[in-house]
């Protein structure tokens, strides 16, 4: 991997009036890495995930995109260089999965035969080709997860930044997503993903930072997490629990 990071992210820290939601967190990810942050619900990880997406920019620190200073919130060339699949789902239900798409590309600047060539490589990595002319009110819940992560690659983005998106899926569909994003992985594109599930971290992430109460407390691969934590061969709930004293089920 380059030494220069992709993205890197120093003293983050973000205040929702009297609460701290994200305590003056640093870490960095490699060009081609998967990297995961993994904590309970009110961790910080979607906060995080929206300062670094631009859609917060009342935060203190600094972001760097392969060294250069990094603002989405200012910046159109660095709301280019990211790809955004929210928790909440972002598509509309009374256009087609093709409609929604083309919508999405058209707002990264894609036309003609670009465009459509880009649509038509996310409704074959979302499973979604024979459904293509449907209304989005007619998808199950998976298939609208899939294409809420196909609407957040269609510009084919450096970096792609995931909050949850197996919330509420079937696991069929679970299974569909977690292939997809290994494929782009291994085509080059670099995944930030927030979770509270530890198997998913465990399958898909090379390397883990721990969120608790707004702070990263450990990072590293899961192997790295658990013999920091003097607890070699455990898996990432009994370092978490070993780490904060919680049960991450229960937090």
């Amino acid at each position: 991997m380059s030494t220069t990071p992709l993205l890197d992210v120093r003293m983050l820290s973000y205040r929702f009036r009297s609460r701290v939601a994200v305590d003056g967190i640093s870490f960095s990810i490699q060009p081609g890495e998967f990297f995961g942050l993994l904590g309970p619900n009110g961790a910080g990880k979607s906060t995080t995930i929206s300062c670094i997406a631009g859609l917060m920019s009342r935060f203190r620190g600094a972001m760097f995109f392969r060294g250069e200073p990094f603002s989405p919130a200012s910046r159109a060339i660095d709301r280019q260089r990211i790809g955004i699949v929210p928790q909440d789902l972002a598509v509309y239900d009374n256009l087609s999965g093709r409609e929604n798409l083309q919508t999405f590309g058209g707002l990264f600047g894609l036309a003609g035969k670009k465009l459509h060539s880009a649509v038509d490589r996310q409704l074959e990595i979302a499973g979604l080709i024979d459904r293509a002319r449907d209304l989005v009110k007619t998808y199950s819940g998976g298939m609208k997860r899939r294409l809420n992560l196909a609407c957040g690659l269609i510009h084919q983005p450096e970096l792609v930044l995931l909050d949850e998106p197996t919330v509420g899926v079937d696991p069929q569909s679970r299974s569909h997503l977690f292939d997809s994003l290994q494929k782009i992985q291994s085509e080059g594109t670099t995944i930030l993903y927030t979770t509270h599930y530890m198997e998913e971290a465990e399958r898909l992430c090379n390397r883990i930072g721990i969120m608790h109460n707004g702070k990263i407390i450990a990072r590293g691969t899961s192997d790295e997490l658990a013999a920091s934590s003097g607890l070699t061969d455990s898996n990432l709930e009994q370092v978490f629990l070993k780490l904060t004293g919680r049960s991450l089920q229960d937090s």
